[in-house]
């Protein structure tokens, strides 16, 4: 059946053919532009296009970090005894009289041979029960007094230590001496200027190494605290009446960690 159009429908449909056409035109053209490239006829893909790394500088940032260790030596001039007494009795009331007692003499012959009240300590007191073979029953105590004394002389130490075994008696007992460096301030300041010559000839070392010129210093770390080691030289006993003391040397160690500039 034929179709008749009138002239204002025949405009709106021309026009909206048109409007049609040219929408097809862009999203052809939209999907060519678009589109990834095809293989060649020879099978090989197309060259992929990639950006150069851009690597950040360093320059002026380099650092060095170093630990550097100084070792000085010096000998003691103290000694701290640690001693006691101990005895038995039939009651602990008796077992602890007689240690009194000898604690008493102890430290009475300390304070004669010149050691300081503030120098000598109670450290320990210790009573028990003494049983019979396969027995339940106590047959009497045991008791033991202990202290610490301080003698700051080592010259006078071996005098002091005898006459305070021989004031306890068969009583007496010594648990052991320990030598100390009292008076380390200069040492311990030879001993960091050591650890920071030290650790400067070694960022010295790494710096040639690489390279490069030795910067400034950009921090200093001081290690842990230094504890005195002994060291066994064979140093004479001090001459002295009584117990000969040999008081030896003991090292101090200090580290520092040092970060350098380069």
């Amino acid at each position: 059946m034929p179709v008749t159009f009138t002239p204002a429908y025949r405009a709106l449909a021309v026009g909206g053919v048109a409007a049609a056409a040219l929408m097809g035109a862009f999203v052809l053209g939209s999907s060519r532009g678009n589109a990834a490239p095809s293989p060649s006829t020879s099978g090989k893909q197309a060259p992929v296009v990639t950006r150069p790394a851009v690597l950040a500088s360093a320059t002026g940032g380099a650092r060095i970090t170093v630990t550097g260790t100084g070792n000085v030596t010096g000998t003691p001039n103290q000694l701290v005894l640690s001693m006691g007494v101990q005895v038995n009795g039939a009651s602990v009331g008796s077992a602890l009289a007689s240690a009194n007692n000898a604690v008493n003499r102890v430290t009475s012959a300390l304070r004669a041979d010149g050691v300081a009240a503030a120098d000598i300590q109670t450290s320990g007191l210790s009573i028990w029960p003494n049983y019979p073979n396969n027995s339940q029953t106590p047959n009497g105590y045991g008791v033991s007094e202990s202290l610490t004394a301080t003698l700051n002389s080592l010259s006078a130490a071996g005098a002091q230590i005898e006459a305070a075994v021989h004031a306890g008696g068969d009583a007496a007992t010594v648990s052991g001496v320990s030598l100390n460096l009292t008076d380390d301030s200069s040492l311990l300041a030879k001993a960091r200027a050591a650890a920071v010559a030290d650790a400067t000839a070694k960022a010295s070392q790494y710096a040639k190494a690489l390279g490069r010129p030795l910067g400034a210093v950009v921090s200093v770390t001081d290690g842990a605290p230094p504890e005195p080691s002994p060291v066994f030289d064979g140093q004479a006993a001090a001459a002295a009446k009584g117990v000969p003391i040999s008081p030896g040397t003991q090292q101090l160690s200090v580290s520092v960690t040092v970060v350098f500039a380069v």
